[in-house]
């Protein structure tokens, strides 16, 4: 069993062990004197600010007007303020690390750690009309919160800069003075605790007056002079003018002790200590000046002498004291250290312990160590592995966990991930805590505040190299972090190839995904160096993120040209609708001719909403076909095309397109033709806007054959076409003995199949039967049976020994029945295949 390990600064109060646990010590630059200062420190190993107090003499050096100065933890400056704003009353640090200044005149003005003036606000009302006296910050699961006390003793509290202020309850009998005042919360609503002679008033929203307790005491005193309330606003101190003590919950309707600590100096500050093992409290610290006291709720007592001025830092787990020499955290010793490091403990992970360091040694008491523990061996593992992440000192850290890693080879399929993951957490833990970085965490404070707030905070204070390497060691994304960096460059460096060079070096790693440069270029673009913006743009491969921010930046030729070599025909339609708003007409078409999709897009667009603008467009390009269609469709809509017509043939012609020149010079005399043979007729034949065959047709119809003949010659309509027109027109008006004519008159340049065609649609098989002849040989058979003229179908089939249609009769005549045919069929098929 380990004897005085790591216990030098453990100290008892019974029954429970404390210990002081030594963080890096601040190197305060020579000029701060915390002596003479007001300093306030951010929980959770935050910043601290520091003013000079106005109520202590202090030799000036340099300038008379105060300055905030703002430190890490390490004693490093952050930033500072030169104060002209009036009368400061309090300061204090939000959640996010902001500092919040609380003037006379109720204004608050809000910092980040580097002293950059973020926000203001005021807390309204009566309170900004009249002084306050005294401000409080406080946090609250709405956020962080102000609550001032004017000089009429009212109090107005307002939960967060977005929320309007709220006045709380009246003082009753407001004639004497409170003399300490303390804000509460409870969930999202805050009260207000104020001390009172020997009494405490409780000022509740919602009520008229506040509720007067009293009678809390029982030994006899003047007046309380300090309210301390505990970090999860559970547990209440109160302290008076004769040194008495009293600890009890928040309600004061439970009292836990009341303690003399003969002291009748005024104490600097009291603070809880938050236990590590649950969200509770046990014990106080009170800091006086050069002495430090510890009381817990069974009014033991621990004493330390210390320097003359101390400051007090409440957090979650225990007390932080920030002097000018030193920096240390009091805590409630883990029970798990306890179990492992308390003299003569007997306890499984202390003998686990005492194995691993017996089995480094060699030396055969490892296994008799060993045996004591093996029946708890897990549970001794894992009390080694919590110890580990509570411990400070990183040789102590490896030797737990080299004492978890020896007991976990005892134990049958164990589970390393809780090893692995404790080992990656005390490897961010004291990369937090070193000096450089100055973020003294504790593992409760870093699972409290999860992975991504100290990422965050990391990078904002531009430790980027030591976040993205926490990232990568938690499994965390890191491009985030990476964005922080670029922008970072991007406001301080002024050199854009260089800028772009070492963002380019960095985003290029493939494993590194979801980073936008254009969120940088945006960045870059605010800061009024486009030029790098639009290098950092050529890097996005995405068109759709590039081409909102070159808009922005009236890149209006590179807009386009990176929407149109996208593709995406939705982005290159909202660009061309931007960019018309934005520039000249005679601009705006210099640009997009040069880019084919959106050109045509556009003209779909205009064809859509305004024709004139597309007119506009083809008359600046010289666009004399698209001219020529423009002003055809005008014309169809307006039913007026025989007027239009020649515009349309000379702009096609101008054009250089002579087949569509050539039809509209067609089509206007074919208009012109076919008006003067309706007037002819006396509108008799409707001829009008009717095609060239359609109107020859029509003409043969009516018997004029010499009109039908000049269209022929007119418009070079071929013999063939012809020929069918003049036969369809014969055969509908059964004018057979012409059609016989027309067929003699020269040799038909169609055939005669047409002929038999258009006889059998009018069912007249005697005439057809002519024409069949007429036919070619090959042709006959197939006529014949179109023609029904079965028993010459056969004949001719035989003559020409046609075996398949004389087969595909036989078939015909089946289903007709036709005996006698069927028999022929079969003595001719008979008569070929003999003949083979």
């Amino acid at each position: 069993m380990p004897i005085m390990y790591n216990t030098g600064e453990w100290f008892n109060v019974q029954p429970d062990y404390y210990r002081k646990v030594e963080l890096a010590t601040p190197d305060w630059p020579i000029d701060l004197d915390l002596e003479y200062m007001q300093v306030v420190a951010a929980p959770y190993g935050g910043p601290l600010a520091a003013i000079r107090d106005a109520t202590k003499l202090v030799p000036v050096k340099g300038t008379s007007r105060p300055m905030i100065r703002i430190f890490d933890t390490a004693g490093n400056e952050m930033g500072h303020i030169s104060w002209s704003h009036g009368k400061l009353i309090s300061m204090g640090w939000s959640d996010t690390e902001e500092l919040i200044c609380v003037l006379e005149n109720a204004k608050v003005i809000v910092y980040d750690m580097f002293g950059n003036e973020k926000e203001s606000y005021s807390i309204g009302g009566e309170a900004s009309v009249i002084k306050i006296v005294e401000a409080k910050v406080f946090q609250s699961a709405a956020g962080t919160g102000v609550a001032v006390m004017t000089t009429s003793g009212r109090i107005f509290l307002k939960q967060n800069s977005s929320k309007s202020e709220r006045k709380l309850p009246d003082i009753p009998n407001s004639n004497t003075n409170c003399s300490c005042w303390e804000i509460v919360t409870e969930g999202r609503n805050s009260y207000c605790l104020l001390g009172r002679d020997r009494e405490v008033i409780k000022l509740l929203h919602g009520q008229t007056v506040g509720t007067v307790i009293a009678n809390l005491f029982e030994k006899p005193h003047d007046r309380i002079i300090k309210i301390s309330v505990s970090y999860n606003h559970q547990h209440l101190a109160l302290y008076t003018n004769t040194g008495l003590l009293w600890l009890g919950s928040v309600d004061m309707r439970q009292k836990y002790c009341e303690f003399d600590t003969g002291r009748k100096d005024m104490p600097l500050q009291i603070e809880w200590i938050m236990n590590t093992h649950n969200a509770d409290a046990d014990a106080v610290v009170i800091s006086y000046p050069s002495y430090l006291l510890i009381v817990n709720r069974n009014a033991d007592r621990s004493e330390f002498p210390y320097d003359p001025v101390m400051f007090l830092v409440a957090e979650m787990d225990g007390v932080r004291i920030i002097t000018q020499s030193s920096h240390e955290m009091i805590q409630r010793l883990p029970k798990c250290v306890e179990n492992i490091f308390a003299v003569n403990s007997q306890l499984p992970a202390s003998y686990l312990f005492e194995a691993q360091k017996k089995f480094e040694e060699k030396s055969y008491k490892s296994d008799q160590y060993l045996s004591l523990c093996r029946s708890n061996i897990e549970l001794a593992v894992n009390e080694c592995i919590e110890a580990a992440a509570y411990e400070f000192c990183p040789e102590t850290q490896k030797s737990l966990m080299k004492a978890a890693y020896f007991g976990k080879a005892f134990i049958p399929s164990h589970n390393p991930e809780e090893y692995m993951r404790i080992l990656r957490i005390l490897r961010v833990l004291n990369t937090l805590r070193h000096e450089k970085i100055a973020m003294p965490l504790t593992y409760i404070q870093f699972s409290h505040l999860n992975p991504d707030v100290i990422l965050s905070r990391l990078v904002f204070r531009k430790h980027y190299a030591v976040a993205i390497q926490v990232a990568k060691h938690l499994k965390l994304p890191e491009s985030w972090i990476l964005e922080h960096w670029a922008y970072h460059k991007v406001m301080h460096d002024q050199n854009d190839n260089e800028v772009a060079r070492k963002i380019t070096e960095k985003f290029k790693n493939p494993s590194i995904e979801g980073i936008s440069f254009c969120n940088i270029a945006e960045k870059a673009h605010q800061s009024g160096r486009d030029e790098l913006a639009i290098k950092l743009l050529e890097l996005e491969p995405r068109a759709s993120l590039q081409v909102p921010l070159l808009l922005k930046m009236g890149k209006f030729e590179r807009a386009v040209a990176s929407a149109t070599q996208s593709g995406d025909t939705e982005l290159v339609t909202s660009v061309l609708l931007e960019i018309k708003k934005k520039m000249m007409l005679s601009n705006f078409h210099m640009i997009i001719r040069e880019y084919p999709l959106a050109l045509n897009m556009y003209k779909n667009i205009m064809m859509q909403s305004s024709r004139t603008a597309l007119y506009d467009i083809y008359n600046t390009e010289d666009d004399y076909k698209s001219i020529a269609e423009y002003h055809f469709k005008n014309a169809i809509e307006s039913e007026d095309l025989e007027s239009n017509l020649s515009i349309i043939g000379n702009s096609y012609a101008q054009g250089r397109c002579t087949v569509e020149a050539k039809l509209c010079d067609d089509t206007s005399r074919m208009l012109k033709l076919q008006k003067t043979l309706f007037n002819k007729h006396n509108g008799a034949v409707a001829l009008n806007g009717l095609s060239i065959h359609d109107t020859m047709l029509q003409l043969l119809h009516v018997g004029e054959l010499k009109e039908a003949e000049k269209i022929k010659s007119e418009f070079n309509v071929p013999d063939r076409r012809f020929w069918w027109l003049r036969i369809l027109s014969l055969a509908e008006k059964f004018n057979w003995v012409e059609l016989e004519n027309f067929s003699k008159r020269k040799k038909s340049p169609i055939g005669y199949e047409p002929f038999v065609e258009v006889c059998l649609q009018q069912e007249n098989t005697r005439e057809a039967r002519k024409y069949i002849l007429r036919c070619p040989d090959k042709r006959k058979v197939y006529w014949y049976m179109r023609a029904s003229l079965y028993e010459e179908a056969i004949d001719c089939a035989f003559e020409q020994r046609d075996l398949h249609s004389l087969y595909e009769l036989q078939t015909k005549m089946q289903l007709l029945r036709d005996q006698a045919l069927l028999e022929k069929i079969c003595n001719f098929i008979a008569i070929l295949q003999a003949r083979r």
